[in-house]
């Protein structure tokens, strides 16, 4: 009876003011959720099927569409809306193209479970910008051989927000990828200082990851694609693989030693033409364990391969933080890798070089 007498005092006031009105019962919503509000027109005017609205969160404007749920009656309609799941805390809302009051809502986190967080790990402890790194970005120089640096620069873009347009309509769209790593060999002591040779691997996956406050399954993550892996080489120099692949992920928190990571990357080559025995040197997984001391100080990685020859390779990747030695406000971290066996790039992949350690600088470790 209480939100009736409500509803008719500011269907009043808007019938007055010749403004439309917009109310909530509650006064609260949750992110990533349906809810529900009426609207109340001026007197003569229609109340479509469809209305926009325009909601601020802090500095940034977003603009909804409300889909009635209800016929309109005595002036007033029904209508929901899906609250996006980047908004947290206080918004105020608008409509958009007619005049209307200012609505203020609370919007308060999901419960844990929702269907993107379920369907994607992206929500409140799991979100992350659309573009971020996707596996170890570093410099590193080594001399065993001549000298010569080896670099790799990877990212990935998240194709579809999780809230707005398809991703918000269709959570699981929000996982899917654009992935992009490019690993290089320079020759340091060469007369022109040439690259001897740069490994190119767009990728495309759906990506899951579950959130530390969602219940614990099988896995921890898993990423599912396919990935192009290419040096752009003419004639006897050119190496290209396509592969499937699939990465579950396993992590563990041991209390006062840090975390480890298990990531397998199981493939499957859609096509090898230009080098049929690679997978006499390659196999079919990169084997990935990872290490991150308590503090996040240390980072180490492996990865290994073992061919179908009996062949294979073993890269380990060692970081320090340099902002804790007293370099100051630097994020970088100090990396040393070391490589040996076969295929340290695409061209080689069939080749042994001598075994190799190099020392850098890591963004990303």
């Amino acid at each position: 009876m209480r939100w009736i007498v409500f509803a008719l005092a500011l269907q009043a006031q808007a019938v007055l003011a010749q403004d439309w009105m917009i109310v909530s019962k509650t006064g609260r919503a949750e992110a990533g959720k349906p809810f529900e509000l009426t609207v109340i027109a001026p007197a003569g005017q229609n109340l479509p099927q469809e209305l926009e609205a325009r909601m601020k969160v802090d500095v940034a404007e977003i603009t909804l569409t409300l889909k009635e749920t209800a016929p309109a009656l005595n002036g007033q309609r029904t209508y929901a809306m899906q609250m996006p799941i980047s908004a947290i805390g206080p918004i105020s809302l608008q409509l958009n193209d007619r005049p209307s009051n200012e609505l203020v809502l609370l919007v308060v986190r999901p419960a844990a479970g929702d269907a993107v967080q379920t369907l994607t790990g992206l929500g409140p402890g799991g979100r992350e910008p659309p573009l971020s790194e996707a596996d170890p970005m570093y410099f590193v120089v080594g001399t065993r051989g001549g000298t010569s640096a080896r670099f790799q620069l990877s990212f990935k873009y998240r194709l579809f927000d999780f809230d707005a347009g398809y991703g918000q309509e269709r959570p699981w769209l929000s996982g899917l990828y654009f992935g992009y790593t490019q690993n290089s060999l320079w020759d340091l002591e060469g007369e022109s200082k040439a690259f001897r040779d740069t490994s190119y691997q767009p990728s495309f996956f759906w990506k899951w990851e579950r959130t530390e406050d969602a219940p614990r399954l099988l896995i921890d993550g898993a990423r599912l694609g396919v990935e192009h892996e290419s040096n752009g080489g003419q004639g006897d120099r050119s190496r290209s693989i396509n592969t499937a692949f699939v990465r579950p992920e396993w992590r563990w928190k041991v209390a006062e030693v840090g975390s480890f990571a298990f990531t397998p990357k199981v493939y499957a080559y859609l096509d090898k033409e230009e080098n049929t025995d690679i997978d006499d040197y390659r196999g079919h997984v990169d084997w990935r364990l990872r290490y991150d001391s308590p503090a996040g100080t240390w980072v180490a990685t492996t990865v290994m391969r073992y061919g179908n020859a009996g062949k294979g390779s073993v890269l380990l990747d060692v970081s320090r933080r340099i902002r804790d030695v007293k370099f100051g406000p630097v994020s970088t971290y100090l990396h040393v890798q070391f490589f040996a066996g076969y295929g340290e790039s695409i061209l080689d992949y069939n080749v042994k070089d001598k075994s190799q350690i190099r020392i850098g600088f890591a963004i990303v470790p």
